[in-house]
């Protein structure tokens, strides 16, 4: 039959009763024939109590330690699944990252995947058993536990998927698929059926959080499919797979929003060669990810430089921001904390014009004012004030006909 790679997250395996729930979901799968392979996350809000009582032990919790304290959530939902597998009778065997063979650099809490040599995993299947591994973590090639930082499992299940060349990658979490907008904000966003991977990596990397966007880069490198679903229902979800002409259809697919960006500006700035590189090579050393650039030339050899960071690094960016503006000689440094980026995604939009029209009409008929915008071949993204941007979710999602389209 077929090669599944079932994942579960921290909801689905919140407490006991939960993880028996998933036991009884991967048996199902196994008795029609097919070779299972389960990752799991830890119990929801595990992770975030070590985290909390590392901080309590120490004032500057070592990085090394961390992990390894960390890795240990997802030990404890592996050994419990596999408990009660075996005792319904279900021959399991519970894997940790290094034992699955998942090799990763020495970034310490945000590790990357190098490989995964699944030698071990392949043969507990040939065994046909049911093989359970903690998802999040691996280890470096000094054989130290390393963890993959927040949504890590997602990037763990896809990237075994592939390396064991799995039918599809399951993943399994609180909500029964990808909508074209958030349902908390637009009650007629509606689920759908299937989606590219590149839609998926610009609502992921816009943010959307049903999938982690490294997992989608994994899945989309080597042509895994991946089936969004619930852990509480049988109904079908959402697949992300390669684009094809179906998809085409649609102009537009998705509206997201992001509440989590601060907008900085460097006024009358010198316009020189190598000025760009002395304002964000400070910013990238921080390990401060900058999202929007835009640059207004002025007369008179300047011009004003705009970007936005996350609003969690926005006071170290500022700081950073007004040092390297009295050293090129900038005029000022001005700011906007409260703005939310508002996107539209789609593959149709490489064959469709006019939707940065209708997008900008849209949001002129409800008076939100446009302040920044960026786009690429398949997603127009917007920033507005923040108390605007739900509002300006529904106007698009309404603009676009994502209300009565089936998507």
């Amino acid at each position: 039959m077929g090669l599944y790679v079932q994942k579960f997250g921290g909801t689905s395996v919140a407490n006991v009763k939960r993880i028996r729930n998933v036991a009884a979901r991967v048996a199902r799968t196994f008795d029609q024939g097919n070779d299972v392979v389960v990752v799991l996350s830890a119990m929801a809000g595990v992770t975030d109590g070590l985290i909390e009582l590392a901080n309590s032990a120490s004032a500057a919790p070592d990085r090394r330690e961390m992990d390894v304290l960390l890795a240990t959530g997802e030990q404890t939902t592996v050994a419990l699944l596999a408990m009660m597998l075996r005792d319904m009778n279900y021959p399991a065997t519970s894997l940790l990252g290094f034992q699955a063979e998942i090799l990763t650099n020495d970034q310490a809490c945000n590790a990357r995947i190098i490989s995964i040599g699944a030698d071990r995993i392949r043969a507990l299947l040939e065994k046909r058993h049911i093989v359970v591994v903690a998802g999040f973590q691996g280890c470096d090639q000094n054989g130290n536990i390393t963890t993959l930082g927040r949504g890590g499992s997602d990037t763990s299940a896809v990237a075994i998927a592939a390396a064991i060349q799995a039918d599809s990658c399951e993943i399994y979490t609180d909500v029964d698929g990808i909508y074209t907008t958030d349902p908390n904000i637009c009650d007629r966003a509606r689920k759908i059926k299937r989606i590219s991977y590149d839609e998926m990596l610009e609502l992921s990397s816009l943010g959307a959080k049903v999938l982690q966007i490294r997992s989608v880069e994994f899945a989309k490198k080597y042509n895994v499919p991946v089936h969004v679903r619930s852990s509480f229902s049988e109904e079908e979800g959402t697949m992300v797979v390669q684009e094809d002409m179906d998809m085409e259809r649609l102009v537009v697919s998705g509206v997201t929003c992001n509440k989590n960006e601060a907008r900085i500006t460097l006024k009358r700035v010198p316009d020189q060669p190598g000025v760009a590189a002395k304002i964000f090579t400070p910013i990238a050393d921080a390990n401060i990810q900058v999202d929007m650039i835009i640059q207004n030339f002025r007369s008179g050899g300047e011009t004003d430089v705009t970007f936005t960071v996350p609003r969690a690094n926005f006071n170290q960016a500022l700081e950073i921001s007004k040092k390297t503006a009295d050293a090129i000689g900038a005029a000022e440094v001005t700011t906007a904390e409260h703005i939310a980026k508002v996107s539209v995604v789609g593959v149709g939009m490489k064959n469709h014009s006019g939707v940065a029209a209708r997008m900008f009409g849209a949001l002129a008929a409800e008076n939100i004012n446009i302040r920044l915008i960026s786009t690429s071949e398949i997603r127009i993204s917007c920033v507005v004030e923040e108390k605007y941007a739900e509002l300006a979710v529904r106007v698009l999602h309404s603009a676009f006909n994502l209300d009565q389209e089936s998507a």
